[in-house]
């Protein structure tokens, strides 16, 4: 009885796993690229290991009366480029050069997406270089960081 209980169990927990790793697999697949500017970072970050944590400038514009969870909404320039524009009303219709974000506020720091990107060993001079972050993001705002982008946008690789 144990070891089917246990099976049962060991079952869901894979099932679901495997669930949660297809639907990040559909945001990479046909996410919208949005690239946002990162806020000044603490470069000691870089020194502890092949890892960077890091801000998103747009944290600093959701206003603090905002919900502690929602979306936001972006308004994207023709690089991808978002700027915030408004918290998300639900049902409120966006515009084609919109997109939405998912984010949550935790303590004093809102948080969007990926806030640390691993890197190889010994690269960390040339993330040093980040400015924007990468994101694929989905159209209910579930956002996936892909990448670090220089001062110009472009991918750092």
């Amino acid at each position: 009885m144990r070891s089917r209980v246990f099976i049962a169990a060991s079952l869901l927990v894979l099932g679901a796993l495997n669930y949660l790793v297809w639907q990040k697999e559909q945001v990479l697949a046909g996410g919208r690229t949005v690239i946002l500017a990162l806020a000044p970072r603490d470069p000691r970050s870089l020194m502890q290991g092949d890892y960077m944590t890091m801000t998103y400038a747009i944290s600093a514009d959701v206003p603090t009366d905002a919900p502690d969870t929602g979306r936001l909404v972006l308004r994207l320039d023709n690089r991808g480029i978002g700027t915030f524009q408004r918290v998300y009303t639900d049902g409120a219709p966006i515009t084609p050069d919109e997109a939405l974000l998912r984010y949550r506020r935790r303590q004093w720091r809102v948080l969007i997406s990926a806030e640390d990107y691993f890197f190889q060993e010994g690269q960390a001079q040339k993330f040093a270089e980040a400015r924007y972050g990468e994101l694929k993001v989905s159209p209910a705002g579930e956002a996936i960081l892909v990448g670090l982008c220089n001062a110009e946008a472009q991918r750092i690789r």
